[in-house]
């Protein structure tokens, strides 16, 4: 257990600073001369030229990328073109924000996929059944911006019981904060929970067919309590694999979401970043993405282990 622990974890390491390298490659690559955007056409070569040598520009690229990756694992990020601040703080600024929209769209898609897949895969050809299949459909077909813009006009412009955007800060209170993040919140939520339904749904249906299942169900079990004691529990680890991966889906729809709705989260901020050309801020909020996707999908195989003891047992051989 340990031995595949410390494997883990040496290759988290190395995808990490695999993602580094295709990060800073990318970022080098796009187009613009950032100290050329920050003075404008007026500027002379001379200004030009100690801004450059100012924000390291005037270096090499494999040494570039070598005082970015060491700042970055001493928690220095550098600091940004635009805002002249360090970028560590505008990360956990707008973190704030970020983090508990993307917890309670994934909460939203959890509660509402795993009960709809359940149910659907317990009635198969039923009322909840054919429900499941128009909601993934619908869910799976449009896409999450447009559902965000679509309950802008129901729940803010018509009905007046939403803000329509913005964010007031958690100092203003827990409530008005948490209202503001509602609609993102659905908005990244469903399309998700679209996907998550259509997975639970065929996790339950395999399981009810597994050996246990029939034989809990001929021993004069209730239907319900091998369904949701049995059946459910052993049908957690696609499910768990398929949130692991829309985190992911996740972190790429805040960008949209967050410009929808102008909360001033990270997907905002990275928007703004590359449209300024701040390459030390858009790259770090990327490597940053990047790192938290991998993290949740360590932690989400490391899930497996504790829910199926099988897994365990292979890993120590």
């Amino acid at each position: 257990m340990i031995a595949l622990l410390i494997r883990r974890i040496f290759g988290l390491l190395l995808t990490l600073i695999a993602v580094s390298l295709l990060v800073f490659a990318v970022m080098a690559l796009l187009p613009g001369d950032p100290a050329a955007i920050t003075l404008g056409t007026s500027a002379t070569p001379e200004t030009l030229a100690a801004l450059r040598h100012d924000m390291g520009l005037d270096q090499p690229l494999i040494v570039r990328y070598g005082q970015w990756l060491a700042g970055a694992l001493t928690g220095d990020l550098g600091k940004s073109y635009t805002y002249g601040v360090p970028v560590a703080g505008l990360i956990a600024e707008r973190l704030a924000v970020t983090l508990p929209l993307a917890a309670l769209a994934v909460v939203l898609s959890v509660l509402i996929a795993v009960p709809l897949g359940v149910a659907a895969a317990a009635r198969r050809g039923g009322f909840f059944d054919i429900l499941a299949a128009l909601f993934s459909q619908m869910g799976i077909a449009v896409p999450g911006f447009w559902v965000g813009l679509l309950l802008v006009l129901l729940f803010a412009t018509s009905l007046g019981w939403m803000p329509a955007g913005g964010f007031p800060g958690w100092g203003n209170g827990l409530w008005p904060a948490m209202k503001s993040l509602v609609l993102p919140a659905v908005a990244l939520a469903l399309p998700q929970a679209a996907v998550l339904t259509r997975v639970t749904r065929s996790a339950v249906l395999d399981t009810l067919h597994e050996d246990f299942a029939r034989t809990a169900l001929a021993k004069g079990l209730s239907r319900n309590r091998v369904l949701w004691g049995h059946v459910v529990p052993n049908a957690l680890v696609p499910v768990l694999t398929i949130l692991g991966l829309q985190f992911t889906f996740l972190v790429a729809g805040a960008v949209l979401i967050e410009n929808v709705f102008t909360l001033p989260g990270l997907g905002r901020l990275a928007y703004q970043a590359l449209s300024q050309r701040d390459i030390i801020v858009l790259q770090d909020v990327v490597l940053f993405f990047a790192g938290l996707v991998i993290v949740v999908n360590f932690l989400v195989d490391l899930s497996y282990l504790v829910i199926d003891p099988r897994l365990r047992a292979g890993g120590a051989r």
